[in-house]
């Protein structure tokens, strides 16, 4: 995993970021990773190439909440989205997203916990979820 914090923001880094926040917000979260010591962005990378980014901020020195998490779709099934939440469960004790009904499964089948938040918006169904690491709790 690699730290993901030049001032112009790499072109894969980019593409992945879309997958993950609307196109036309992609400078402004960047940005926000630049400019906030709380908030992280790392890269994972294969055979030299950015293939998945996980963006997160710090809540404590054992919690966060991921902001943005994002693989290539040729990429994925391949464990990197696995990897990127081991890289945080090494780390924090509690970490926890929102996601939505397409997300939910990824997140559940790591082990987070899965509780329905309702329709934050008109038909869509979102879901917090929450991984507790006991081991460094």
């Amino acid at each position: 995993m690699k730290e993901i914090n030049t001032e112009k923001i790499h072109p894969l880094i980019r593409n992945l970021l879309s997958y993950a926040t609307s196109e036309f917000r992609i400078d402004e979260e960047y940005n926000k990773y630049l400019k906030s010591p709380n908030r992280k962005l790392f890269g994972l990378e294969c055979n030299g190439k950015y293939v998945g980014c996980i963006g997160f901020e710090m809540i404590s020195p054992k919690e966060c909440v991921i902001s943005h998490i994002a693989v290539f779709p040729e990429q994925r099934e391949k464990g990197i989205g696995r990897k990127m939440i081991n890289f945080l469960s090494n780390q924090f004790c509690l970490i926890s997203a929102e996601t939505d009904k397409d997300g939910v499964d990824f997140y559940r089948k790591y082990g987070f916990m899965i509780t329905s938040l309702g329709e934050k918006y008109p038909g869509v169904e979102r879901f917090q979820c929450e991984f507790r690491n006991e081991s460094i709790c």
